[in-house]
């Protein structure tokens, strides 16, 4: 059976065909993409390349075939995802694939933040479509504090405006990446959800003191009113509509949406899942040595 991977060249979607050909030859790995030349490696080492956009449903018609299993990665367009996302749901009806599963969000329907109203979207259009379908509602990554450790630490604090002990069950792309190839690869995963986090929820000031360890001098937590973070996201060049995004990301955590855990994700992997210092760890490597 054909696996299919869409947004293969993005950051989850790279993880997820990397682990993939550790599984399974690479003749029944095909990924789709935008921009062919960008999976030009991967068509070298044997994985079918086919070219479709989420905005443009023609291109889609050749996207998948009978019978195979589909991993939608939400696209990156906010705003604009819940129609993208349709097209590609609407283009596996019709070629009749086995199984798509879906990287939705945390808490599914009851996610109750703005980041969350395009994937239940999503989530009731596919469910609703008949196709045998699996949601992979993956909670906050580490990569998204990680990846702008450097900023942090150029700013002399770890900015947020989140409420004091609110705590994030965050976890790695590879291990999200890893239980998305358990359900591609294994069996009995069909009309179900699964609600994925990390095994440890940490608060912003154990986030902080873990960076500080890891770096050999102090590194605060830099705690500002919501109107105050989003006018310091905007002044650094963030756009508003995704400065607002990400402060309400912020309220959710201080609600507890994105603390949520219940052994999914390590259940689906077989393994615990990344500690926050081993991210940490890795992202550090460089900074101030």
């Amino acid at each position: 059976m054909m696996i299919v991977v869409t947004g293969a060249t993005g950051h989850l979607g790279q993880h997820v065909v990397e682990g993939l050909l550790e599984k399974v030859p690479a003749d029944q790995v095909a990924v789709v993409v935008r921009n062919a030349e960008k999976a030009a490696p991967l068509a070298e080492r044997g994985v079918e390349v086919r070219v479709a956009d989420y905005s443009d449903p023609q291109t889609l018609k050749a996207a998948f075939k009978q019978d195979e299993k589909v991993l939608l990665i939400s696209g990156s367009e906010i705003g604009r995802r819940v129609p993208q996302h349709t097209a590609v749901i609407d283009a596996a009806k019709e070629a009749g694939v086995a199984l798509l599963a879906y990287t939705s969000i945390l808490g599914g329907p009851d996610a109750d933040f703005e980041l969350a109203r395009e994937h239940q979207g999503t989530e009731a259009y596919l469910v609703d479509s008949g196709l045998p379908y699996t949601l992979l509602r993956n909670g906050w990554y580490h990569e998204n504090y990680t990846e702008a450790l450097g900023q942090a630490v150029e700013a002399g604090g770890i900015l947020t405006s989140a409420a004091e002990g609110a705590r994030v069950a965050s976890a790695s792309r590879a291990d999200y990446a890893a239980a998305a190839i358990a359900v591609l690869t294994g069996t009995g995963h069909e009309n179900r959800a699964y609600e994925l986090s990390g095994d440890d929820a940490w608060s912003f000031e154990e986030y902080a003191t873990a960076v500080s360890k890891r770096l050999g001098r102090e590194i605060p937590v830099s705690r500002v009113p919501a109107e105050t973070h989003k006018e310091i996201l905007v002044g650094a060049g963030v756009p508003e509509p995704i400065a607002a995004i990400l402060v309400d990301v912020d309220a959710a955590i201080s609600r507890g949406l994105l603390e949520r855990r219940n052994g999914d994700l390590s259940d689906l992997i077989g393994r615990p899942t990344t500690p926050m210092p081993q991210a940490i760890d890795e992202a550090a490597t460089g900074l101030g040595e």
